[in-house]
Formats: structure tokens, C-alpha cells, sequence
């Protein structure tokens, strides 16, 4: 089996289009989006859910009314201000626990936090891990190390050939996360000066971690003299140029119609698409 990850400096490049449509091409894949703070493949893909569990991670204090004698010690030493009139403001709380440590009468819990879900579930295009945060939840890292664990899982089980996920955008946390340990990733970037600076920001990071990567520049034809300058930049910093995939309307129909490019047009774009995945499966 080998994971391609598919990320992006920023967000907006057409990660996800991408991705779907790779799975359509793929036939034996098994897919995961670890773009949890704001995942969007299943708009794509209209999973059906089979399995649904709760992600914990991270505690916040909260203070038991009973046995508070209200001395004020709490509020005094949290340097998050998260503590008022010896009440816990949840949003406020960073997690770092001094205040239960110092309570003089231990009248403070630290459960562990609910901080969204996960879903193992089947689509038309193969099964799919993805996840959701709640509102304000942190340590998607850790949430996206687990969708990749699951996914890996279910690829290992039905002997497939793929896993393919669609990675968060940037070079934090999560996008460590989602490229550890990958066969490849293909960088997507568009033919603009920041597309330039993200691509370079982000081939910082996988030569890093000694990842192979390869780029490909969506709607190239809006600026062909950049597009030549970025993959000159791609290859001068050890990436393959695999594609290149035209500015085309019916992207936007395919997502209307909620189908990859691939599913739902036979155009330029669709074209391109199909020969930037060939080009992926004889590099990787």
C-alpha cells in the first residue's frame, strides 16, 4: 500500500477537488481527510456513516460549588484569567492545570474534554475516515494522527492498494501530523506570488522530514510565466512538477452536482486531471 498525501500551503488551492477526484481514478483506495478543523471531502463524496466515536483530548478545570470555600487562590494564579466570581469560562481555560494543583481543598475537577468525532464510513469511491472538531476544540494534530491510523488500518485489512489523504492546508501541527511517515505528497499550489512563497514554505518542511513530493499548479493558465517559475522553484528545491490542470468552469459544476471533476466532466480540466494522477502513480 502507498499514502499519497495531498496538501497545500494555504487553503483554497483545490486539495479536496484533487483528492476526489484521485479517489474516482484510484478504484481500490481507501480515503481520509485529515483536514478535521474543516473538513469538506464528504460534500463530495456523500458518505455513509458506519461507525461513529467520540475524540477526547485535553482536560479544562471545573470547580464543585459544594466544596468550594471561595478563597480566591484559583482566580489569583490563572494567567489565563479564565476564572471569575469561582466559575470556569470553558472558552478561556488553556488546560494547564495549576489551579487544581494549588486548590486548598482539592475542589476542583480536570476531566478530560469531548473535543469532537471521527467516522469510519463508505462511499462510492471506497471507504473514508474523516472527522469533525467542535467549535473552539484544540489538538486536531492528535485527531489527525488517529483518521490516518484508522484509514491505514482499513487499507492494511482490504489489501488495497492506496490510501489517499487530503491533508490541511499550511505547514503547523496538523499538517506534521497528516505527512509523517508517507510514501509522498503532492504539494498544490496556483501560479501567484503567494503560491510561490506557500510552495516554497512547504517544501521546507517535507525535505525536513525527507518526504518525496511532487506539485501540482491548479488553474496554470491564468499566469503561464509564474506557473514556469514555480516549477523551476520545485525542481531547484527537489520536487517533481506531475501536473498541471487548467482554470475550467466545470470544476465548480462538479461540486454543484456534489461528484469529483472526473465523475462529472470529460473537459480539459477532467483531462489533465486523469494524466496528473497517471503521473502521480508512475512517480510514487
Amino acid at each position: 500500500m502507498k499514502e499519497l498525501v495531498i496538501i497545500s500551503g494555504k487553503g483554497g488551492t483545490g486539495k479536496t477537488s484533487i483528492t476526489a477526484s484521485f479517489a474516482a481514478l484510484a478504484q481500490n483506495a481507501v480515503l481520509a481527510d485529515c483536514d478535521v478543523d474543516a473538513a469538506d471531502l464528504h460534500l463530495v463524496l456523500n458518505p455513509t456513516i458506519q461507525r461513529r466515536e467520540t475524540f477526547t483530548s485535553g482536560h479544562a478545570a471545573e470547580i464543585r460549588t459544594a466544596d468550594c470555600t471561595q478563597c480566591g487562590l484559583c482566580e489569583t494564579i490563572c494567567r489565563f484569567d479564565a476564572i471569575k466570581d469561582f466559575k470556569v469560562d470553558p472558552l478561556g481555560c488553556e488546560g494547564c492545570g495549576v489551579c487544581v494543583e494549588f486548590c486548598p481543598t482539592k475542589a476542583i475537577d480536570f476531566p478530560e474534554q469531548d473535543c469532537g468525532e471521527w467516522f469510519a464510513s463508505t462511499t462510492r469511491c471506497g471507504q473514508m475516515v474523516h472527522a469533525r472538531m467542535n467549535p473552539g476544540a484544540e489538538n486536531s494534530g492528535k485527531l489527525v494522527s488517529l483518521v490516518r491510523r484508522e484509514a491505514r488500518k482499513i487499507a492494511e485489512q482490504q489489501n488495497c492498494e492506496y490510501l489517499l489523504v487530503d491533508g490541511p492546508p499550511g505547514i503547523g501541527c496538523p499538517v506534521i501530523a497528516s505527512i509523517t511517515g508517507a510514501d509522498a505528497v503532492l504539494v498544490v499550489t496556483e501560479p501567484t506570488l503567494s503560491g510561490e512563497h506557500d510552495l516554497r514554505r512547504v517544501m521546507e518542511l517535507t525535505n525536513y522530514f525527507k518526504i518525496p513530493a511532487m506539485v501540482c499548479i491548479n488553474k496554470w493558465d491564468i499566469n503561464p510565466v509564474m506557473t514556469e517559475r514555480i516549477e523551476t522553484l520545485a525542481q531547484k528545491m527537489g520536487a517533481k512538477p506531475v501536473g498541471r490542470i487548467p482554470y475550467d468552469a466545470a470544476v465548480t459544476a462538479a461540486q454543484i452536482n456534489a461528484r469529483s471533476l472526473v465523475e462529472d466532466s470529460d473537459g480539459r480540466a477532467a483531462k489533465a486531471m486523469r494524466k496528473t494522477w497517471s503521473n502521480v502513480c508512475s512517480t510514487m
